[in-house]
């Protein structure tokens, strides 16, 4: 046989496809490498947006602007205060742009090493 189901002449998912591995587990893998990606680039797309916001003077009791405000304070708390300048944007940008830079490296490797195997 050469891996298609002689009823319907689709391929079978028992057969493995590519190296070794079965098509539906590399259909999983990248769904889940996209899944990886798509809530890194969330997590850094909302420090990002909070770093705008904050450089930008932007209203600190707007719902929208505390909505995200919490938000990057509750995915930066691990990195809160690691630089302590006396600029207050500066500090801004270094602690959350640190967070947001390591969710994209760490999430996007993640993923490529998913693709990859």
């Amino acid at each position: 046989m050469n891996g298609t189901d002689p009823v319907s002449g689709y391929q079978t998912y028992d057969q493995p496809s590519g190296p070794g591995r079965p098509e539906r587990d590399q259909a999983t893998a990248r769904r889940i490498a996209l899944a990886t990606c798509t809530i890194a680039d969330i997590a850094a797309g909302l420090l990002g947006l909070w770093i705008l916001l904050y450089l930008l003077d932007a209203n600190q009791s707007n719902p929208f602007v505390e909505f995200v405000h919490g938000m990057a304070d509750w995915l930066s708390g691990w990195a809160q205060d690691i630089f302590t300048m006396d600029t207050e944007g500066l500090r801004v940008v270094l602690n959350y742009g640190l967070p947001a830079v390591i969710y994209l490296l760490v999430g996007h490797g993640i993923a490529a090493r998913l693709n990859r195997a």
